[in-house]
């Protein structure tokens, strides 16, 4: 009753999965990812203790097919399920049970596995692959897989309508303030339009947490300095450090405010004064 996308990045740094479904929060089942071992996505009658065993089988340095090949050799329950993996180098491997319900079937390629069931019918992984295979290597894997999801949902999608979706990407060090492998984790567990909804919390993930590129990064002259101080003052800081962290900018202005994100400059800029 589900359908997504696992996927690893053009440039081999990055792992992820993106799926939605007519089902309470999705996210709390279907996906998982680990940097430098790879990602899955386990549905239909999931086993939710796919995950732990995949990850630990690439991590072990099976590839996707071995690691499917284990986890279905274990499990009494394979012909209802319905799982797709990519690992380390991008190789992939779904199954679809041949008891899972109509209609239900994946499509695989390098570096990706969609597989969907319960859907409006095939087409809906087609246009999944089309998206997947025809967006820009160089942007970055969430909004990719975002593209594919949204793609299979205007083809049709779940056949019993919509309920949630959830984003999880993977990469080294690219989590909150770089201490984990966390680039985005996004759910909507429960909307009307879950993926529109999926795609406004991406935004904000961009620019609340996701680290300045150096090509984002403004060096702070003595100048701009002071006008970062003054403005952080007119609205009550103790000093401009305060109040990004107040706002929550601190992923995007350096610690030593050595440089601040053009974004978070932008925003400073065009906020009025305070007694305006």
């Amino acid at each position: 009753m589900t359908f997504s996308i696992v996927a690893r990045s053009a440039d081999g740094e990055s792992w992820g999965v993106a799926v939605a479904s007519k089902f309470l929060a999705v996210g709390s089942a279907v996906p998982a990812a680990v940097a430098g071992v790879g990602a899955i996505a386990t549905q239909a009658d999931a086993n939710v203790a796919y995950k732990g065993q995949a990850l630990a089988h690439l991590d072990d340095g099976a590839t996707a097919s071995v690691a499917l090949q284990r986890l279905l050799e274990d499990d009494e329950g394979r012909d209802h399920r319905q799982v797709g993996i990519v690992d380390v180098d991008g190789g992939s491997a779904s199954h679809t049970g041949h008891a899972c319900l109509e209609w239900a079937g994946s499509l695989t390629g390098e570096g990706y596995a969609i597989q969907g069931n319960i859907l409006t019918g095939e087409d809906v992984v087609e246009a999944m692959q089309t998206a997947w295979q025809t967006s820009d290597p160089d942007v970055s894997l969430a909004r990719r897989l975002l593209e594919a999801l949204t793609a299979g949902d205007q083809a049709g999608g779940d056949s019993r309508g919509r309920q949630s979706a959830a984003l999880l990407v993977v990469e080294e060090g690219a989590g909150y303030g770089g201490l984990d492998d966390i680039a985005v984790d996004l759910r909507v567990d429960d909307h009307t339009e879950p993926i529109p909804e999926l795609a406004r919390l991406l935004t904000l993930s961009e620019l609340y947490l996701t680290a300045s590129t150096e090509e984002e990064k403004v060096p702070v002259t003595k100048e701009l300095e002071e006008e970062l101080q003054s403005f952080a003052h007119e609205r009550g800081a103790h000093d401009f450090q305060a109040w990004v962290g107040t706002e929550n900018y601190e992923m995007r202005v350096a610690p030593d405010l050595s440089w601040i994100d053009q974004k978070i400059l932008d925003i400073v800029r065009s906020t009025p004064a305070k007694d305006a």
